[in-house]
């Protein structure tokens, strides 16, 4: 899938030639795409914005790093250490890349699988698997990082990013509100509700939606007739398609997303195409309804494998950037694993901590009746 291409002086003006290719109505495009499967440019590198070393060494060093994090929470999960884990394999370049196009005072909303958008902005991934161990009901702290909280409930926070977006508007800034979701997700009513007052008021937030093909074992073909950025144009404001396996496309398709966000064109919708090559979670199986072909044919898309063959070829990388990366990925298993292994369990008392930012007199009462009845199992002096 290529972008179309046309030799321009100005990088700008050739990619936004592509993306007006959505925008614009004409017959029906392929996914914005500056990165082929097998690391060759779609584009001459001056014509892509932010094109040289140091972006792609560190988009590939923030995928690898992302994919041992993954890596190493689902083997924990396996051997009983975490309850559950979501995997993001096969995701990394549309979580990467566009977490890097990103300013520190945005405010990303994310779903449940954003664990390389968690890396990026600076989330510690041992609070991302504590989640998953079940030894807190948080993780982190969401005003340190601009990172929210994980939703489990499906589709929910994008409402949240678009209220977030009207009260950033509200106050003057130039910062957005960033909702990563799902192709399933897309069908829920709150991301329709959300698009709707977004339009209306002209919010400054960014629909980012991973279409990982796959809504647990429903496939998107039987979720929607028409592909899904179409649907922004139908709430009035831009959607585009890209290739969600090009770091460095799906780089340059959020920040055009961003620019016109803070220019005040209101918000954008992205459509990252992408695969789940892993399970919705560790308690699926996708064996079950997904043909092994397809796997195999999205495998030849890995998004590490095409970014690295680009750096190898065009000299970019020597090959100690890779056996750096891969010891700092290997350090990064190792932490996690130790801190999972040796986590203490919470106190029993603690779901009482954080139900509001200040006291409250009836969660105090119970706690303290709680806390009672606990007493209760190894005093004495109770019958």
């Amino acid at each position: 899938m290529t972008a179309p291409t046309a030799d321009h002086a100005s990088g700008a003006t050739a990619l936004t030639d592509a993306l007006n290719a959505f925008a614009d109505h004409r017959p029906e495009p392929q996914a914005v795409q500056l990165l082929r499967p097998d690391g060759t440019l779609t584009l001459p590198p001056e014509h892509i914005p932010g094109y040289g070393s140091e972006l792609l060494r560190a988009l590939y060093r923030d995928m690898r790093m992302a994919r041992e994090l993954d890596t190493e929470a689902t083997a924990l999960q396996r051997q009983g250490e975490l309850g559950l884990w979501p995997p993001l394999l096969g995701q990394e370049a549309a979580q990467i890349g566009s977490a890097h196009a990103l300013r520190p005072d945005d405010h990303v909303f994310p779903s449940y699988r954003e664990h390389g958008v968690a890396w990026c902005r600076g989330v510690d991934p041992v609070d991302v698997v504590r989640l998953f161990r079940g030894v807190t009901n948080g993780g982190w702290d969401p005003r340190g990082s601009g990172f929210h909280l994980y939703t489990l409930v499906v589709g929910a926070h994008v409402l949240h990013a678009t209220g977030y977006a009207m009260s950033l508007a509200k106050r003057g800034s130039d910062a957005v509100a960033v909702a990563y979701f799902g192709d399933g997700a897309s069908s829920e009513g709150d991301v329709a509700e959300a698009f709707t007052f977004a339009a209306v008021h002209d919010a400054p937030v960014l629909f980012l939606c991973q279409n990982n093909q796959w809504a647990i074992s429903e496939p998107v073909t039987r979720q929607t007739s028409s592909p899904l950025y179409r649907r922004a144009q139908g709430f009035g404001f831009p959607g585009v398609r890209v290739d969600g396996n090009d770091a460095l496309a799906v780089h340059a398709v959020t920040r055009h997303a961003l620019d016109h966000i803070r220019g005040g064109g209101g918000p954008f919708f992205v459509e990252a195409f992408t695969y789940r090559m892993g399970a919705h979670t560790t308690s699926d199986d996708p064996t079950r309804y997904r043909p092994p072909a397809e796997l195999e044919q999205w495998r030849a898309r890995d998004p590490l494998a095409r970014l690295r063959a680009h750096l190898s070829a065009t000299g970019l990388a020597e090959p100690a950037f890779f056996e750096e990366t891969e010891e700092r990925a290997t350090e990064l298993a190792h932490r996690v694993r130790h801190a999972v292994r040796t986590m203490p369990d919470p106190a029993p008392a603690g779901v009482f901590d954080h139900v509001h930012a200040e006291g409250h007199a009836l969660v105090d009462e119970e706690r303290r009746r709680f806390e009672e009845y606990e007493r209760s199992f190894t005093d004495p002096e109770r019958p």
